[in-house]
This record gives C-alpha cells, structure tokens and sequence, in this order.
C-alpha cells in the first residue's frame, strides 16, 4: 500500500490535477466553515436540521460538499446556529464569509 500523503504529493505535481483542486477550495472552505458553525453552536445534525426545516440527510450532504447551499439556505443556517449578523470568524475560513454577506 502508498500512504495517502505519498500518493497527495505525487498528484499535486499534475497541473491538471492541482488546477482542479484549486477550483474546490472554496467550496471545501465553504463546507468547513458550515461544519464549524454547527460545532460551534453545540448541535448535532440533526438538531440543526429541525431547526432549519429540514433533514438530516440535507445537512449531510451540505457539509459532505456534494450540495451547494443556496443564499436562503446560508441565511436559515445563520440563524439556526445563532450566526446572524457575525458571518463566521474562523482566520482559517475567512473566504467562506462572503457566502453570508
């Protein structure tokens, strides 16, 4: 077996490969940065999910990154983990910010 980090290192040297990385970065931080609000605001997903109307599986996927959230959808998350109006503040995920204005 290739450690995964051997095999990450020699895929990066792929300019096609590190362009289409690239490309994801905000949504993985956008991802991220979900993931940290719920963390934070000390729910589980499925809490969060009752809070936003919705379910579990939706919460999943969003912060699995395979769904991109809509505005509406950043809002009732903002307001669920009681974010409104701060956005979130994590130095890490900062480009994420912008998504809830």
């Amino acid at each position: 077996m290739i450690p995964v980090e051997e095999s990450f290192a020699a895929w990066r040297k792929d300019p096609e490969y590190e362009e289409a990385y690239n490309a994801l970065e905000e949504e993985f931080a956008l991802a991220a940065a979900m993931i940290e609000a719920r963390a934070r605001a000390g729910l589980t997903q499925q809490q969060l999910a009752e809070r936003m109307h919705t379910t579990q599986a939706v919460i999943g996927r969003l912060e699995s990154g395979r769904v991109k959230p809509s505005t509406r959808t950043l809002e009732r998350l903002a307001a669920a983990t009681g974010l409104r109006g701060c956005g979130f503040r994590s130095s890490r995920l900062r480009r994420a910010n912008r998504w809830l204005g």
